[in-house]
């Protein structure tokens, strides 16, 4: 209990709040060419050392403290304290995902924040790897993490990128292991039916969807967004529209792979039954947000999940169908996910025994935190917005919930817990 005491101490008899606020302004003093600035900066900068030097000189371990006080909060503070005691490690690499994460469409304007860049920064001065973990496309990865976090840390050797959910994995600074595209690992077969969905999504849909939705420029998977603001009605409609109409070409699509029989009409039929039908009851059965809007689109079938043929099901159950409720309907490899693009990300960055932040909202992003759980490899956390599942998953461990595009909050508790792990 001495630690706590002492942290007690740190926050009732020194004004942190205000140590914060110098520490701050000092780390995130936008760059301007004016002398009377320059001067105010300086002294801001003299004050916060003044007061630092008030806690060095009043514990036995207050370069920790100084530091520990300067960014964290008195909760943040005894939630590392908490972590630290219950993990006895520090966090040795940062695992995260982007949008709805790191950035909010509602929260942050959908640019990530300043100070949120800014611990980044520090995570990385202090030799703490980055894996960017998301669905996006390369490009736009590299664009932002560039134009936030600057060139010199992206090509550094100690960022990595997964993208695309899995699909390729880039880390500047590693030769030939800079680019891994692990989809082609895939079988041919599976190969086939993505190129097939790809070949015919944007061709072949109805008018409505040519004009609501556009294809992302994926490597590999086939994901279809709204050309209407994420989270709104227009965009609900018509991703709940895309996410049938993708399942349909998939199912058509392993159907032609599969040679199945057909009948009068052309339409691929098996056991009685259409490909589209068992396709839809298939991911109906996997996800109940799936089966909630085929509900509302009219288009779930009254079929036993467990009658799918074996045939179509050993095709189906390699393939993921995603929904994000008013932002993307996405067709990926269950063969390729987050947890494979990390794991070989980590492979790159020499992360051996890895203790990792993981901080993400979506189903794909649980998946690497139960991955993380069921090896004791590290702690999660969600924004409150995240996926009821994930949000549970978080609550269920350190329930390391932040506020719509706070993640700086738990990003500046895990620093705290790693000043903190320095003293064992």
């Amino acid at each position: 209990m001495e630690r706590y005491d002492l942290v007690y101490r740190l926050y009732d008899e020194y004004d942190t709040e205000t140590l914060r606020e110098y520490q701050e302004f000092v780390d995130i003093f936008p760059a301007v060419d004016s002398r009377a600035a320059l001067e105010h900066w300086q002294d801001a900068t003299e004050e916060l050392e003044v007061r630092k030097d008030e806690i060095r000189s009043a514990f036995a371990t207050g370069e920790t403290f100084a530091e520990v006080a300067a960014r964290a909060n008195r909760d943040q503070a005894f939630t590392a304290l908490d972590l630290q005691t219950k993990y006895g490690r520090a966090v040795n690499v940062l695992v995260l995902d982007v949008d709805e994460t790191l950035r909010s469409a509602g929260g942050t304007d959908n640019e990530i924040p300043r100070e949120t860049l800014h611990v980044l920064t520090e995570f990385h001065d202090a030799g703490v790897p980055i894996v960017i973990c998301t669905g996006q496309t390369l490009e736009n990865v590299k664009g932002f993490a560039i134009q936030g976090l600057g060139s010199e840390i992206v090509h550094s050797g100690t960022l990595s990128i997964v993208y695309e959910a899995g699909t390729g994995v880039f880390t500047p600074g590693h030769g030939a292991d800079t680019k891994q595209l692990l989809y082609e690992d895939l079988d041919a077969e599976i190969r086939d039916v993505f190129d097939d969905v790809r070949s015919r999504t944007l061709p072949e849909a109805p008018e409505r969807l040519r004009r609501g939705c556009h294809l992302q420029g994926n490597e590999f998977n086939v994901t279809m967004k709204p050309n209407y603001e994420t989270g709104s009605a227009n965009a609900r409609e018509v991703i709940d529209e895309a996410l049938v109409y993708l399942i349909d070409l998939l199912a058509d699509a392993v159907g032609s792979v599969r040679e199945s029989s057909a009948d009068g009409n052309g339409e691929g039929v098996v056991d009685g039954e259409t490909i589209e039908d068992w396709t839809r009851a298939f991911y109906a059965a996997q996800d109940p947000e799936i089966r909630g809007v085929l509900e509302g689109e009219s288009a779930y079938p009254d079929l036993d999940p467990d009658a799918v043929p074996d045939a179509l099901a050993d095709v189906l159950e390699r393939i993921d169908v995603a929904y994000y409720e008013a932002d993307a309907a996405e067709i990926g490899s269950l063969e390729l996910n987050k947890v494979v693009g990390v794991e070989r990300a980590l492979d790159v960055l020499g992360v051996d025994d890895p203790f990792a932040l993981v901080m993400g909202d979506s189903k794909s992003d649980l998946r690497v935190m139960r991955w993380i759980d069921d090896r004791d490899a590290g702690i999660a956390a969600a924004p409150e917005h995240a996926s009821q599942d994930t949000l549970e998953h978080v609550l269920e461990t350190d329930e390391l919930v932040f506020d719509q595009g706070k993640s700086v909050d738990v990003l500046r508790t895990v620093y705290a817990l790693n000043q903190l792990a320095r003293l064992e």
